[in-house]
């Protein structure tokens, strides 16, 4: 019979069971109720100390014992001893309320060490600098036995002048330590006009001051430069060899030995810290060394080293912000004109006519909760994790953990000759161990081998986008397409480059964070890109998720509803890409950054004979919220215009971002997937539906709430990330400030306005009809009433007047007795023939102005296109409303003729 679990908290021996292998379990792990008394029993005799120390001390309360007290009190400090019994009472309360000390605890015992030491100095040469031979009652005077220690020698070297000014400096740099900042860190919060309290961890605050100063020499260049023209730019976006679309927060923690500590208690782990590297490499999710974990001491069998151990990590020299690759995708070191970064810029930020615009404060949006390293319900995972291996005699061991906001990754190294699959076999015993269904085996950990173990916290926290967009890993980013993703397993803050991705599709069943995360990507837009660096367009099939953001500036057509208008909006970004791409190829440039960047400098001029103003290109960001609805309405148009924008629109700065909560093959076809190299997978339904998303299962275990996988391009392992969350209060404060400062310029060229089809009148309510006998004598080139009569079933005089209404609209022939009339159109010109008889385009046989989409975005190209930045002009859109009643626009026809038949019964349009 299988052993039955014992709780975390039961007290049973653990450690000694044997174990597969001959090896037992480490002893440090048994918790025996003596130890945990005997400590008890310390602290409470600490605390009746400071009790009876405190009565003599200050209240003279005492009795035979009194001198003794007072010799304990003042003989260590002197005059100092009236706070001893505080010393003595904090020092047993955290006995009590913590498990062990850690390096914290070391930290403010040293530095309130350093301070006493100080102060008992001071008073010890204030005193005459006495000596122990002039009795005791003349030292406890002073500053006691520490003061002594510390004074005597000081004065006697340097003078007691000189031993003041020692004391001072050493005062100050143990209340340095006790605060855990450095002088930089302080000088650094002190300059801050805000105040905004940031930890002295944030690996962000350091390097704010050099990057402004990279910014200031930024903008000073772009500056004396932009009266050149002709010479070839310092630098071009194919200049990056290695691109990733992630970006971790690294914040710079202290130093540990590498090796493991042993330890008195199973749930009392030694955090271990890796240095940062000397050469300042940009974070990678695969590298072992960058992620903090908690270590938990393993016996190393026959003296030999623990599996992952490692020589120390040397200490990185403090060095200024790497020289980070130059280019569009990352801040440069030497000056460019390319990005002048007003995203980082303290104060206003003028645009190109002139106007200034502020970007959105950083108080609007409110900071979350303090991120927890370790917890007791961690700690007794542990527990039960290790009796799950030790009870089905698995020879592994828990080694340590990192803490996520939502899930914690529990690391298991087995031992010598173990199969990985002894420890994933018992997945589901570890499921009921731990009470959770959710949970997710890697094997093995990315970079380590180690196999890890993903359960849910029972004590979630809430990632704010606030944070995440004030964390370092988005502070060193100029770029303004740096969305804020969340925090990773380890517990830091990830944010992502669309620039990079560079088209994402992200895929969840309802309630699992997808429309929470559309709107931090919108939100994190908003706060760090101005309208003429970012332009949007919005598809919103439901009509109530983006209604918030209707009117900002960033928008280039107001917020789409309809599936056939978007439909319409899509083969406007394929035909603005194509006269992007134009001018990309007439300037000789391969990326619209480089054309920007030479924009601003000047180094580009129109053709000869244009009357073009050429202005940079800003972003198109196309965000589709439901990606269902589009394909069943026009699935061949929208598929058609998603794979040209994916395959082609990343050099032209256009990218996509596709939402849908229906992963299925249907919607997400093959065609897209393939070009669509970024996904973000919410909790699905089924494995199945995670395969459609990631091409790997894994999906089906998250625990929902803005739990995902998130798998760039090119990368093999998702990563898990908890999805930040931003408040709709927080949404509207920064839609209001982004509104009241810039009206948005509508392009009118973007959704071709509906035209009002002109019916004739003696059709009346037969169009249905007529429709219908059009078509079966086009496709049968077969002119017969008495067929008309057999398919429609209608009456020899309807049959008669829908032949006569065809032949005055040149579809067949002039009846010739009871021969079948000739058909005048041929089955090619179905679908014009028939949008004629509605009422729009050309009649048949007619040539069109212009027939193809490129062909209408012909005026937008090199030598004749209006600026991409602008709307466009009333002549222009004169024209094009003139091609739309020919016929230009119609392109593919979607429209069935059931659909404006619909519209003929006067209870509105069919869509």
């Amino acid at each position: 019979m299988t052993p039955r679990t014992a709780p975390s908290g039961s007290p049973r021996d653990n450690g000694r069971r044997p174990r597969a292998g001959g090896s037992s379990a480490p002893e440090s792990q048994d918790i025996s109720p003596q130890s945990r008394y005997r400590r008890t029993a310390w602290a409470f005799l600490l605390l009746a100390l400071a009790v009876v120390t405190g009565l003599r001390e200050w209240f003279g309360v005492s009795g035979v014992a009194g001198g003794l007290l007072h010799h304990i009190a003042a003989g260590p400090v002197g005059v100092l001893g009236l706070v001893v019994p505080l010393l003595l009472g904090a020092l047993g309360v955290a006995m009590l309320r913590v498990h062990r000390f850690t390096g914290v605890h070391v930290r403010i015992a040293v530095g309130a060490l350093g301070v006493l030491a100080g102060v008992t100095g001071i008073i010890q040469v204030a005193a005459g600098n006495p000596s122990p031979g002039r009795g005791a009652a003349a030292i406890e005077d002073a500053g006691g036995l520490l003061g002594w220690i510390v004074g005597y020698p000081l004065a006697l070297l340097f003078s007691s002048v000189g031993a003041v000014i020692l004391f001072i400096l050493l005062i100050v740099f143990s209340l340095l330590v006790l605060s855990g900042l450095t002088v930089a860190d302080v000088r650094e919060r002190l300059a801050s006009p805000r105040g905004d309290g940031e930890g002295a961890d944030d690996g962000g605050d350091k390097e704010a001051d050099s990057f402004a100063l990279r910014l200031v020499d930024r903008l000073r260049g772009a500056r004396s430069r932009a009266g050149e023209s002709g010479a070839a730019l310092d630098s071009y976006d194919a200049d990056e060899p290695f691109r990733s679309s992630l970006e971790t927060d690294r914040a710079p923690r202290p130093r540990g030995n590498g090796r493991r500590k042993r330890s008195t208690s199973p749930v009392a782990p030694t955090r271990r810290f890796e240095a940062a590297g000397a050469d300042g490499a940009l974070f990678d999710e695969h590298a072992e060394d960058s992620r903090p974990t908690f270590v938990l001491p393993e016996p190393a069998a026959d003296g030999a080293a623990p599996p992952d151990e490692r020589p120390p990590a040397r200490r990185a020299a403090p060095s200024p912000p790497p020289a980070e690759p130059a280019g569009a995708w990352a801040p440069s070191s030497a000056p460019s004109p390319a990005e002048p970064g007003p995203a980082m810029a303290a104060g206003p930020v003028e645009l190109p006519d002139g106007t200034s615009y502020v970007l959105p404060g950083d108080d609007l949006l409110r900071p979350g909760p303090e991120h927890a390293t370790r917890t007791e319900a961690n700690d007794a995972i542990v527990v039960r994790l290790q009796d799950v291996f030790a009870e089905f005699n698995v020879d592994a061991t828990v080694t340590g953990y990192t803490r996520g906001p939502q899930v914690t990754r529990y690391e298991v190294h087995l031992g010598r000759g173990v199969n990985v699959s002894r420890v994933t076999g018992q997945a589901k015993n570890i499921a009921y161990a731990v009470g959770s269904d959710e949970i997710r085996l890697l094997t093995p950990i990315p970079g380590k081998s180690a196999i890890g173990v993903e359960i849910p916290n029972s004590d979630r926290e809430m990632v704010k986008l606030g944070d995440v967009l004030r964390s370092g890993a988005a502070k060193k980013q100029t770029h303004p397409l740096v969305v804020g993703l969340g925090k990773n397993v380890e517990g830091d803050y990830v944010v992502t480059n669309l620039a990079k991705t560079p088209h994402l599709l992200v895929a969840g069943q309802t309630g699992s964070g997808k429309s929470s995360f559309v709107n931090s990507m919108i939100t994190s837009i908003m706060m760090r890109a101005t309208p003429q660096e970012v332009r949007m367009v919005l598809v919103d099939p439901k009509r109530v998720e983006l209604t918030v953001y209707e009117g900002i500036p960033h928008l280039i057509t107001p917020i789409i509803t309809s599936p056939k208008k978007a439909a319409e909006a899509l083969e406007w970004v394929v035909r603005e890409m194509d006269a992007r791409y134009d001018d990309l190829a007439s300037f000789g440039f391969k990326h619209i950054d480089d054309f920007n960047k030479a924009v601003r400098a000047g180094e580009v001029q129109p053709l000869p004979g244009s009357q073009r103003e050429l202005s940079p290109y800003p972003y198109l960001l196309v965000v589709v919220d439901e990606l269902a609805d589009l394909m069943m309405t026009a699935p061949k148009d929208v598929e058609a215009s998603i794979q040209r924008i994916t395959q082609l629109a990343r050099a032209a700065g256009i990218h996509l971002v596709l939402a849908t909560q229906r992963p299925v093959a249907q919607v997400v076809t093959g065609l897209i997937k393939s070009n669509v190299p970024s996904r973000l997978a919410f909790a699905t339904a089924s494995q199945l539906d995670s395969r459609v998303i990631l091409d790997q299962n894994g999906a089906e275990t998250l625990t929902g709430q803005g739990d995902a996988l998130y798998l760039g391009p090119g990368a093999s392992t998702p990563v898990r990330i908890q999805g930040s969350w931003v408040t709709e209060s927080e949404i509207r404060a920064v839609v209001e400030h982004v509104k009241a400062q810039l009206t948005p310029e509508y392009r009118e060229d973007v959704v071709v306005p509906e035209v009002k089809k002109q019916i004739d009148e003696e059709i009346g309510d037969d169009m249905d009809l007529l429709l219908q006998a059009a078509e079966l004598i086009i496709s049968s080139q077969f002119g017969s009433t008495s067929m008309l009569q057999r398919k429609l079933r209608v009456g020899f005089a309807k049959a008669g007047r829908l032949m006569d209404l065809l032949e005055t609209r040149r579809v067949v022939g002039p009846s010739e007795g009871s021969k079948a009339r000739d058909v005048l159109v041929a089955p090619e010109q179905l679908e014009e023939t028939l949008d004629w008889i509605r009422g729009g385009g050309a009649a048949p046989g007619d040539e069109p102005a212009v027939t193809t989409p490129a062909a209408v975005a012909a005026p937008a190209t090199a030598a004749t296109a209006v600026s991409p930045s602008s709307a466009v002009t009333p002549e222009l859109a004169a024209e094009d409303a003139e091609d739309y009643n020919r016929g230009s626009w119609r392109g593919r026809s979607s429209d069935g003729p059931d659909e404006d038949a619909w519209s003929l019964t006067g209870r509105g349009p069919s869509w």
